[in-house]
């Protein structure tokens, strides 16, 4: 299947040491090829917004990032603020030690929490599956499916194990159907790969590679 890429993407810059200037190219880039939206840290929402007005980019925070291992009225309290600066899309990381121990009520609520912060605005739950066994990627379907998010997300980047997997979006897919949208994110650097993730069922990428993807497609339509 061929695809018009940028509009399923979320051009992303969570680097810790992101300065205002490498934001406001983000945002310009974001303007320029036409993404989905720009993600974020939430010190960046206000510059941002400023810089997107009158764009239709949107903006997605991320919030308890990179870990997820926070209070929840913590990632709740950061989802309302970014919500109320202008973010319309928060990525939250869920609580990864909780749902290991087997502690469903815990990781469910703490969605739970985050997603009536930040409502009108989406919330996508990044469940980090390169450290979840089968089992597990198939329960916290079930839990962020429960829970009002609007997407399920399949990792944060920043886990050494790895980022997103075909079976991953795959696995989802089976059990989410049409309930929640996917968005896979951590290391998608090619074409082939995003296209093969959207063929699979996601609906959104997350990468830091979304300008060398749109001139490999470029490239392509141009041959």
């Amino acid at each position: 299947m061929d695809f018009r890429i940028a509009s399923f993407i979320d051009h992303t810059l969570l680097k810790p040491q992101a300065t205002q200037g490498d934001i406001l190219t983000l945002c310009d880039q974001a303007v320029k090829y036409g993404f989905a939206a720009v993600c974020i840290n939430s010190k960046h929402v206000e510059l941002a917004v400023n810089r997107l007005k009158g764009t239709p980019v949107r903006i997605a925070v991320v919030v308890g990032f990179p870990l997820g291992a926070g209070f929840s009225e913590v990632k709740a309290f950061e989802a309302k603020m970014a919500v109320e600066k202008g973010a319309q899309e928060i990525d939250m990381v869920a609580d990864i030690g909780a749902l290991k121990e087997g502690n469903f009520s815990r990781v469910g609520k703490d969605i739970g929490e985050v997603v009536m912060a930040a409502f009108p605005a989406e919330v996508k739950v990044i469940v980090e599956t390169a450290l979840l066994t089968k089992k597990e990627k198939e329960k916290i379907c079930r839990i962020v499916m429960d829970s009002g998010a609007a997407y399920i997300k399949t990792s944060t980047g920043f886990v050494p194990e790895g980022g997103a997997l075909l079976e991953d979006v795959l696995t989802f897919k089976k059990i989410v159907k049409d309930k929640i949208k996917i968005k896979a994110s951590g290391g998608i650097k090619s074409l082939a790969f995003a296209q093969k993730l959207l063929d699979s069922g996601a609906e959104r990428l997350g990468t830091s590679s979304s300008i060398s993807i749109i001139e490999e497609e470029n490239e392509k339509i141009s041959k």
